[in-house]
């Protein structure tokens, strides 16, 4: 355990490698990170607790920590492994006298020593050691000698070094001891730091320091378009391969359907967003890693008060970039009941990475891929603003509801540390790529998958007979007006044209509308029952085939489906729309009822059907 910034979950990442799990506490959705180390013949289980000042807790986040300490959790622990940031080792040791006074086993790991010795300051670490009566072992980044020292002392806690007398129990009296400490270990203050200094006297900038961010931000989604493309390219045509060799080779008709239509016609045409979401979590691993985040968590203060929020609830919405689960989940750390609640109902409004696909395809289709505003492709730059209609949607909501819930407990002061830059570490980047993308890959091969198999069986029955194609007028020998004539009498179908005239004012006809529905189990699976719909016309180019697509019935019969007031209208219903099973009962796990999951849905997917049919009107009457 230690303050957050000390390098606690970076010393539990050295510890564990990739034998770390994460699960959730009994009864609750704070997340736990569990992982185990070798230490000669037998493994140590070490958690990894969320960061906290104090063992007086304020938030949840905080209350966990402090449960898990006195054995309400569980077992009682073995021992504790206190983290102590030697540049900021004043306020360390306050939590540090708190952990002895519970009488548990304690190890004190310092981090940060490095740091302290460029930046002018000094400790004596024998003298440490014997002020606080624990043992102290010094771990900095990249030195695996020291690594392995603290390994061997996790053999046996029982033997860890036990003060004669621990720290003091009152406020006043713990000042003192924390000075008497420092006194004893020849502690000498570090400078500020000179570089840091610099660097955020430009990005912490009101003005500059925000343009710094939104250009950064303008940038990164260029390189989305432009490296992921190629990649793209390369995994469509893998899948179209694939297909191809099924159709050629399985001759089970129900069976080349399913593996070539529902399995890579589906999963294929989200797997291949994959390149995508490494680039999306390679950018946010390199802002935390390099101390950027912090940053951007200060910029945005400004901002998220004119919203009635404070920074902290920034850090919660920019984890909804990755999902709305952890994004709602991490409002624990926020110790106002109303900012919880606030944060909560507005972080699905951020952009998350399962829209990511989505929006990839439509505005593939929404805009030519050499499309240029001076120098920068027009593709990143409408993706950009996807993700700042996001963020400016959840802090409009975000105003809303802090004025509703007004009188839901009192505002309290934002505190947030500034840690020193430093260069982003490779294995740091490479184990958030990793496991995002791992966990994206699951997500097909479970999820999805499920989806897809269900979304094909429903296209594909009931089986048209020769009589009933014969009756139609349709030709069995043309495999494509086959395929159309199954499609638009199948169970999907049935589904579909029955919720089609809630969404047709939109342009939507009952394959969008399937598509919609599906997407509420995971947002990824619209763009598989796309995949598939197409994916009997053109297994090769399934993106070109949904360009093409036309109304198969109806009124519109004929006319083009997709066309850009249609392609914009989507775009921005999958902004605002609640369409994630997922978050919907994390939503009820948080706020403790159905109350606020059930307001949610309904004024998500009222502003998503207002907005989309504004968007639908405007696109249309602008290209005439």
């Amino acid at each position: 355990m230690g303050n957050p910034n000390a390098g606690k979950s970076t010393l539990f990442n050295a510890l564990t490698g990739l034998s770390a799990k994460v699960a959730n506490y009994p009864g609750v959705t704070v997340s736990r990170s569990v992982g185990s180390v070798a230490v000669g013949d037998q493994r140590v289980v070490v958690e990894d607790l969320p960061g906290t000042y104090s063992l007086d807790p304020i938030s949840p986040d905080e209350q966990i920590v402090a449960r898990v300490i006195e054995g309400h959790e569980g077992e009682s622990p073995d021992g504790v492994v206190v983290v102590l940031d030697a540049t900021s080792l004043r306020r360390s040791l306050g939590l540090l006298a708190q952990v002895q006074q519970t009488g548990l086993p304690t190890l004190v790991v310092l981090t940060f020593t490095d740091e302290l010795a460029r930046r002018g300051g000094g400790i004596d670490l024998a003298a440490l050691s014997d002020a606080v009566g624990n043992q102290v072992v010094p771990v900095t980044a990249g030195n695996r000698n020291q690594l392995h020292d603290l390994i061997a002392q996790l053999d046996d806690p029982c033997c860890w070094r036990v003060p004669a007398v621990p720290a003091p129990t009152d406020p006043a009296q713990v000042t003192g001891w924390v000075d008497s400490v420092l006194t004893a270990a020849g502690f000498r203050i570090p400078q500020v730091d000179a570089r840091t200094r610099r660097i955020d006297s430009v990005l912490l900038h009101p003005v500059w320091g925000t343009v710094i961010f939104l250009v950064a931000m303008v940038v990164f989604f260029q390189v989305i378009f432009t490296v992921a493309a190629p990649i793209q390219g390369w995994i469509e045509t893998l899948f179209g391969w694939l297909a191809t060799l099924v159709d050629e080779y399985v001759t089970v008709g129900w069976l080349s359907g399913l593996l070539a239509d529902g399995i890579i016609g589906g999963v294929g045409s989200v797997l291949v967003f994959l390149p995508q979401i490494a680039l999306l979590f390679a950018m946010i691993a390199v802002l935390e890693s390099s101390g950027y985040m912090s940053r951007v968590a200060f910029l945005m203060d400004r901002v998220m008060g004119r919203a009635g929020l404070e920074g902290r609830a920034f850090v919660a919405m920019l984890s909804s970039v990755a999902c709305a689960v952890p994004g709602i989940m991490a409002t624990r750390s926020l110790p106002s009941a109303r900012d919880r609640i606030a944060t909560m109902m507005t972080a699905p409004l951020m952009t998350c990475s399962a829209r990511l696909p989505v929006y990839t395809m439509l505005i593939a289709m929404l805009v030519p891929s050499d499309a240029r505003l001076g120098p920068l492709g027009l593709q990143g730059l409408v993706m950009f603003a996807m993700y700042l209609l996001g963020a400016v949607s959840a802090m409009g909501a975000a105003w809303v509801f802090k004025y509703v819930l007004r009188g839901k407990g009192p505002a309290l002061p934002f505190y947030m540390e500034m840690p020193s830059y430093q260069a982003p570490r490779l294995s740091d980047i490479g184990h958030a790529v990793w496991d995002a993308c791992a966990h994206f890959v699951m997500r097909v091969g479970r999820i999805i998958l499920v989806l897809t198999i269900a979304i094909w069986a429903l296209l594909s029955l009931p089986v048209a007979s020769d009589q009933d194609l014969a009756t139609a007028g349709v030709d069995p020998t043309d495999e494509v007006a086959v395929a159309e004539y199954q499609i638009d009498n199948s169970a999907a179908a049935a589904v579909g044209k029955t919720i089609q005239p809630v969404f047709e004012p939109l342009g939507f006809d009952w394959r969008i509308t399937v598509g919609l529905l599906s997407a509420m189990g995971a947002r990824e699976t619209f763009v598989a029952t796309m995949g598939q719909m197409v994916s009997a016309d053109n297994p090769d180019d399934p993106g070109s085939a949904l360009q093409e697509m036309t109304w198969i019935s109806g009124p519109h019969a004929g006319q083009k489906l997709f066309t850009p007031g249609v392609a914009a209208a989507l775009l921005v219903y999958f902004a605002f729309a609640l369409q994630c099973t997922s978050t919907i009962a994390v939503l009820k796990q948080e706020s403790g009822g159905w109350k606020w999951p059930v307001i949610a849905f309904v004024y998500l997917t009222a502003l998503a059907w207002v907005s989309a049919l504004v968007v639908k009107l405007v696109v249309e009457a602008a290209v005439g």
